[in-house]
């Protein structure tokens, strides 16, 4: 694995890169926190980026800019949207690296980011961290957001099929918002999966938020694929009615959400949660019998890897 600092990216020029043999990460230090890209080397990126705001920074008010970033949930204005268009401070040791945007001065929060590229698969881990430097407790819930490239599929596990004495109990909660239309033509609501495509012709927003058990999520962008394992755990709460995974769709990209508990931090606490990121090549088809055949092997050999 090789790091390179002072890399110019669109427009950024002060940003690190991590590679190994295949892939590539981009970590922005003009602006932050923000992953710019996550590809093959010479390949197309799988996360979003603005061109409106590429290179920008500095300034008071927020920016989409896109990548991936560390927000604190549940939403609110203005506390979610604190700007990040400071530099951010880095340190490399035993091949992590750690990032630390400057303490938000509208919320007394410190965000970080542990990140984590395998030096011999395409495996990248994604440790986020909100620490809280106020005076009192606050609650909140560390919220991971992917914003990906347009024209993709997210493919997210149903949960298992149950009939009988034995399944009386619901299987799972799945939060609507305002504006979510169940029957938009992007959601694909499957036996096995809820799929939900980007189309940018589609110009309305969606959102669904949901428990997900089974801790896993991917997104096919053509034969690009990004998969991600993150932690479920039934004893404690996650915000927006129990979600520890939301979706979100506009028509210049597609958010891959994750979320950890929803917990009370105290002054100088913190609270963590980990994303693993795999990216491989695959056909996967919009059959449920091609994501089992396809995607499930994938899914279940990186999910071994990392016991």
């Amino acid at each position: 694995m090789k790091l390179e600092k002072n890399v110019n990216y669109m427009g950024w020029p002060n940003c690190i890169r991590l590679s190994n043999s295949e892939v590539e990460v981009i970590i922005a230090s003009d602006i932050g926190l923000r992953i710019l890209r996550f590809g093959f080397i010479g390949e197309q990126n799988i996360l979003y980026l603005s061109d409106e705001d590429k290179g920008k920074a500095g300034g008071d008010s927020w920016r989409i800019y896109g990548g991936h970033r560390l927000w604190h949930a549940p939403e609110a204005m203005p506390r979610s949207y604190s700007p990040d268009n400071a530099p951010i401070s880095f340190t490399f040791t035993n091949k992590t690296l750690k990032i630390t945007q400057t303490r938000e001065s509208a919320t007394g929060i410190v965000k970080e980011m542990e990140i984590r590229l395998s030096a011999d698969c395409n495996q990248l881990t994604v440790l986020h961290r909100l620490i809280n430097q106020n005076l009192w407790d606050i609650k909140l819930s560390p919220w991971a957001i992917s914003a990906l490239a347009a024209g993709g599929r997210v493919i997210v596990p149903q949960e298992p099929y149950g009939e009988g004495d034995r399944y009386l109990l619901p299987a799972r909660s799945m939060a609507l918002w305002s504006y979510t239309q169940m029957n938009d033509p992007r959601w694909i609501w499957g036996n096995k999966y809820i799929q939900a495509r980007q189309d940018p012709d589609a110009k309305s927003e969606q959102k669904i938020g949901l428990m997900n058990k089974q801790g896993w999520a991917a997104y096919c962008l053509g034969e690009d694929l990004l998969i991600k394992l993150f932690p479920f755990d039934q004893a404690v709460e996650y915000p927006d009615f129990g979600c520890n995974q939301e979706i979100y769709i506009n028509g210049m990209f597609l958010e891959m959400e994750t979320l950890g508990p929803s917990g009370s931090i105290p002054p100088q606490g913190k609270a963590e949660h980990l994303e693993n990121w795999w990216l491989g090549k695959a056909a996967i088809g919009n059959s449920e019998e091609s994501i089992d055949r396809e995607l499930l092997p994938r899914v279940s050999s990186f999910q071994t890897q990392l016991k």
